[in-house]
């Protein structure tokens, strides 16, 4: 019995989903981005959405392109979950991943889902990782440095636990606040049409160019092997908030004007 249990928790470390567990937002982070989007949808959106999907909701899809990351299969989508740029230049400038990144892997799901030649198992496969790629698009640290793999070599403490600066960004903060992911996305802040609209102003490298000034101030004031506490979390949190609340309403426009 002693054996087993051995065996059972080195299989347990050493899994592939363990492994890869912290390297985009939590699902509570994933599902708030999907809530807030649905929020946002036309009624003729949300009907064509519920039939591709199979009467499945934003927030229930989002996590499916962390979840597909334990399947062997599905490894030539790992390199679309983030982007790597410089913190002097933006996307145009930077030298550009060959395996593709964000902005080509959301590409292609568009042109999936609008080509009429896609079968419907198709566009639901790539509606799900465009939900998902729009939220990673979003976590600043997927948008990070090559040279510290976005953030996780990046060493620091969450209250005086190891951890590093990317987990910080995906979970750790969000799992401190305690809030589900419904209570999240129902607390987002309330905005008119004229700051939606500025939201969603803009094209998707546009979107990874605002992402990646939020990036830069992250890596301006954070140092290695810091403790980050309760100011940390005091004076990020609420950027944090703002950026599930905009990948959500930028979710809504692509899907809006996919659908």
């Amino acid at each position: 019995m002693k054996r087993l249990f051995v065996i059972a928790m080195i299989l347990l470390v050493s899994s592939p989903l363990q492994l890869q567990a912290s390297e985009d937002w939590s699902a509570t982070g994933h599902r708030v981005v999907g809530k807030i989007a649905s929020q946002y949808l036309k009624s003729s959106t949300k009907r064509k959405i519920k039939k591709l999907l199979n009467n499945q909701s934003l927030d229930f899809v989002s996590t499916y392109g962390d979840e597909i990351k334990s399947d062997k299969r599905y490894n030539k989508f790992y390199t679309w979950h983030y982007i790597n740029i410089p913190l002097e230049s933006d996307y145009e400038t930077s030298e550009k991943n060959p395996n593709g990144d964000l902005v080509t892997g959301i590409n292609h799901c568009l042109e999936v889902i609008k080509n009429d030649a896609s079968s419907d198992d198709d566009k639901a496969f790539y509606l799900k990782l465009l939900i998902h790629f729009m939220g990673d698009l979003h976590q600043p640290m997927h948008v990070g440095l090559a040279e510290d793999k976005g953030g996780n070599d990046f060493k620091v403490q969450w209250f005086y636990k190891d951890s590093n600066l990317h987990a910080v960004w995906d979970g750790d903060m969000i799992d401190s606040y305690g809030m589900s992911y419904s209570e999240l996305a129902n607390n987002a802040n309330a905005l008119n049409k004229n700051q939606v609209k500025a939201i969603q102003k803009g094209t998707l490298v546009d979107w990874v160019n605002d992402t990646h000034q939020l990036t830069r101030n992250v890596y301006a004031n954070v140092k290695p092997n810091e403790n980050l506490r309760y100011n940390y979390n005091y004076d990020n949190f609420e950027n944090l908030r703002t950026q599930l609340q905009k990948a959500g309403i930028r979710l809504a426009k692509v899907l809006n004007e996919l659908f």
